[in-house]
Parts: C-alpha cells; sequence; structure tokens
C-alpha cells in the first residue's frame, strides 16, 4: 500500500520528467547501482530505483538484474506478478530493436522487420523443445470441430485450456515447458457451450463448438497472436469467473466458489495452483491459490458441481492485509480474474506409491485435499496414507470433522492433529514440526515400500519439514523423492 501511495503521489519515479525513450543496450549497462538501477522485462525498461526498499525479495534480488535484461529471472521467480501495473510509474521506455541476423549470411532467408522467418524459428524451437503439434478441422451443419494433433501420448484433459470471449477463441495445448496456441477471431458466432475430448493414446484432441446459426463456413477464422505456434510459456492468461457462493468454515478461513465462464475449459492438474487478480486501488493485484476439489466440501449442498465449472478455494482472511479483505468484500454475482494453472507437481511420482505422507501447517492444507483424494481413489497399490496437520489452535483446523470422519471410513487414511497455542482441554499432540514428532510419522507401513512426502506451508515449516523427512527416510535406506 504504501508503494501504491507513492505511484499516485505524482512524483517522478523515473527521473525523466515523463518522457519515454528508446533504450539501446549500452545505455541499459550504464545504470546498474542501487540508486540508478534500470532493468528490462519483456523489452520494457524500467527504473527500479525508487522501488528497491518496497520490493519483497529485497535489493539484493533486483541488483541480480541492475543494468540487464531480467526477463529470465523474473520469469523463474514470480512471472504471475504484474509488473506493467506495479511499475508502470517507473516506465522509462522500450528497448531500441537490435535486428536479427542470420548466423550463416549466405543464406537466403531474410530478416523482416527483426524477426527471423516462422520457419528458423520452428526449426530452432524443435531443436531444444517437443514437435510442434498441427491443427485441422471440420464442419457438420451445426458443429465444428478442431483437432489438434500434439504427436504427445501424456496429453489429458488437464493439458487442454480453452477460452472464447467476444470473438476470441483460444486454445492453449500444455507440452512440458511449452504451450501450442491455437488463436483466432472465429468467422461466425457460436454458442456460449462447447466441449473438449482427449484420445490420450495418440494425443488427439477435439474441440467441438456449436454454431450459432445452421450456415457453411468457408474459413475459420483469421489468425490472432501467436496463433498456429509452439512457444515457451510465459506469461498468464486470464479470465473472469463469477463468485458464487461464500460460507466461514473456521473463524477466519472461508469457503470461495468461482464459476467459469460457460466458453471455458480449464481443469486445475493435482498438486498445481492458479492466481486470482483484483483491482485494488487502481492497480491490479495478484495472489496464488491452490484450488480444493469437491471433496470434503464443508456442508456445501449448492451448487451442483457440473461439468468442472465451479472451483473451489480454501482462503484466510487477514483483516489488516491487502487482498484477502477485498476478496471478502465481494458480494455474490461479483467476478475475480483467474489465471491459468501453474506448478511443477508431477501425477507419475503416484506410479506404484505404497506409503503417501502429508505434512501440511495451516492453509498449507489446501494441496493436499486433491492430493488425498486422487490417491484414495486412484492408487491401486496405496497401503496407508498420513496426515499431520499442524495449527496454532484447535479452532485453526479447517475440515476437522470431515478429515476425522474420513479416517474413520479409510482404514488406509490416518491423520493427527498438532496444535502449538492448545487450550487445558486439548488432548492431542502440541508442538511444532520437529524430529520427536516426525519420528514415529515418518515411519513406512513395509520395510521397502515406496514413499512421496509431500510438505506446504510457511517457508520454515516447509524448510524444516525437508529436511527432517529427508534425514528420516536417509536414515531408514528409503529411496528419497526428487
Amino acid at each position: 500500500m504504501d508503494w501504491i501511495r507513492l505511484t499516485k503521489s505524482g512524483k517522478d519515479l523515473t527521473g525523466l520528467k515523463g518522457r519515454l525513450i528508446e533504450v539501446t543496450e549500452e545505455e541499459l549497462k550504464k545504470h546498474n547501482k542501487k540508486d540508478d538501477c534500470w532493468i528490462c522485462i519483456r523489452g520494457l525498461v524500467y527504473n527500479v530505483s525508487p522501488y528497491m526498499e518496497y520490493h519483497p525479495g529485497g535489493e539484493d534480488e533486483l541488483m541480480k538484474a541492475a543494468g540487464s535484461d531480467g526477463t529470465d529471472l523474473f520469469d523463474q521467480v514470480h512471472r504471475w506478478v504484474n509488473y506493467e501495473s506495479m511499475l508502470k510509474e517507473c516506465l522509462v521506455g522500450r528497448m531500441a530493436i537490435k535486428p536479427a541476423v542470420p548466423k550463416d549470411y549466405r543464406e537466403e532467408k531474410k530478416v523482416v522487420n527483426g524477426m527471423l522467418p516462422k520457419s528458423q524459428v520452428t526449426d530452432a524451437l524443435a531443436k531444444e523443445g517437443p514437435r510442434s503439434p498441427s491443427y485441422d478441422w471440420f464442419q457438420t451443419d451445426s458443429l465444428v470441430t478442431i483437432v489438434i494433433y500434439t504427436k504427445q501420448k501424456d496429453i489429458n484433459l488437464d493439458s487442454v485450456i480453452v477460452d472464447h470471449q467476444d470473438d476470441s477463441f483460444r486454445a492453449e495445448i500444455i507440452i512440458k515447458d511449452y504451450s501450442y496456441i491455437i488463436h483466432l477471431g472465429l468467422s461466425h458466432e457460436i454458442q456460449e457451450d462447447l466441449s473438449v475430448r482427449v484420445v490420450e493414446n495418440v494425443g488427439k484432441i477435439e474441440i467441438v463448438l456449436k454454431k450459432k446459426e445452421n450456415t457453411s463456413w468457408k474459413r475459420l477464422g483469421h489468425p490472432l497472436e501467436n496463433h498456429d505456434s509452439l512457444v515457451p510459456k510465459k506469461g498468464l492468461h486470464y479470465r473472469k469467473c463469477q463468485l458464487i457462493s461464500k460460507e466461514g468454515v473456521t473463524h477466519d478461513t472461508k469457503l470461495f466458489c468461482l464459476m467459469l465462464p460457460p466458453s471455458t475449459h480449464l481443469q486445475v492438474p493435482i498438486g498445481q495452483h492458479v492466481y486470482l487478480k483484483l483491482p485494488i486501488t487502481g492497480t491490479e493485484i495478484v495472489k496464488p491459490y491452490t484450488p480444493v476439489s469437491d471433496f470434503l466440501l464443508s456442508e456445501v449442498k449448492e451448487p451442483v458441481i457440473l461439468n468442472n465449472k465451479y472451483i473451489y478455494f480454501l482462503i484466510k482472511i487477514y483483516p489488516a492485509g491487502l487482498f484477502t479483505p477485498e476478496l471478502d468484500h465481494l458480494q455474490i454475482g461479483d467476478f475475480v480474474s483467474v489465471s491459468n494453472p501453474e506448478g511443477n507437481f508431477k501425477i507419475s511420482q503416484f506410479q506404484e506409491l505404497e506409503d503417501l505422507i502429508l505434512l501440511a501447517a495451516g492453509t498449507g492444507f489446501t494441496p493436499m485435499v486433491k492430493i488425498l483424494t486422487y490417491a484414495l481413489t486412484n492408487i491401486p497399490s496405496l497401503r496407508k496414507v498420513k496426515l499431520m496437520f499442524f495449527n496454532k489452535t484447535e479452532d485453526d483446523i479447517i475440515w476437522r470433522s470431515q478429515l476425522e470422519k474420513l479416517a474413520f471410513k479409510d482404514k488406509r487414511f490416518d491423520v493427527e492433529f498438532v496444535v502449538s497455542a492448545p487450550t487445558s482441554e486439548w488432548n492431542g499432540k502440541r508442538g511444532h514440526i520437529s524430529p520427536a514428532l516426525l519420528s514415529e510419522f515418518l515411519k513406512r507401513s513395509l520395510d521397502k515400500s515406496k514413499v512421496l512426502v509431500c510438505i506446504c506451508g510457511p517457508t520454515p515449516f516447509t524448510e524444516q519439514g525437508i529436511s527432517l523427512s529427508l534425514s528420516a527416510l536417509l536414515r531408514a535406506d528409503v529411496p528419497v523423492p526428487h
């Protein structure tokens, strides 16, 4: 909020008195000190010196990119941050375009407007990443079907994201660290609902659109940004989702239900998160949250889950925070922008899994919900799932009764609650994460069973949990998951 107030004060934060300039590489390199620090992100140059003291990661992190192109570093740390909005008053200008020149000057392939021809870009990409998909389309009197041939065998519905907004149709296929994008202005209007089918063993995707009028289309549409291209995953695409319900789960945690637009297909993979975006005092603020599944819902009867159109979030409200009070003040029917999924968790880690150990603190429980659900319903080899759930007080425990009911119903599941500030009536375990608490808990069901440990919570909790788990597993000569 202090930074937002400074940007609204009218103070010249660029040092250029409102002028925008074209910045050469040589000029950028000169501005590499704390009191004179320029950084380039995606071709835009910012004077970040005024932002130094407000940067949550500290000055040293910003100085790593001082006087240079910080795009890759930015993407590694937090590419979801809306830097264009946060730093708009610090914009110095654009980088001067340096014409791209083929390595072999004798090549006849031309460079047009500083851009390599698509064939050269595709050739270069092919050497580094997966093979580029292709697409086709066909129609009947009432339907248009877009068929995408990914040439990949591990494609599923989670890999496909489709949005149709106004006249813009956008499909993104996630292939490892790349996105294959179909982006078109459709030639005719379509109905709101669409469907997606995946033939997993051959990697074929079919997106079925319903025509508004039963007329023959001569063409599918005109290409928009990045159409029919395989690009490294960068930046995030958002869509506006409607708040359907919110209800209290604990004294400070609520369950929010958002509805996807009718012309969107989006499924968040297990262990991944999305970003929620809200405009606050003229600036777009973004925060990451992990959706929970429709399992262990807190007494929710409505709305009925239908076609994955609803996304649920367990969110702790911080009264003195910036984002969560605004989220809590939203009325039913208001909208929140939701991003594409992010994360590196691989479901392949569950293959032949026998013991699953979950360590969660506070709202670090949220990614465990989908993991727990999937493990108990989809892993035939699973013998035991154990959750140790850390909280400050008994009243902070999310979904305690549901977890206890699940443990009673499914004998493969055990849950232990640990509180650090218990009342005199508390009969359970007490304290913080420690070797004493974990030594017995981390034991396997069989001597050589395959184990996966998942940990989520505040950074100190996570770091200590990783250290203690690795030590215990190594002592027991258990293969340690990467």
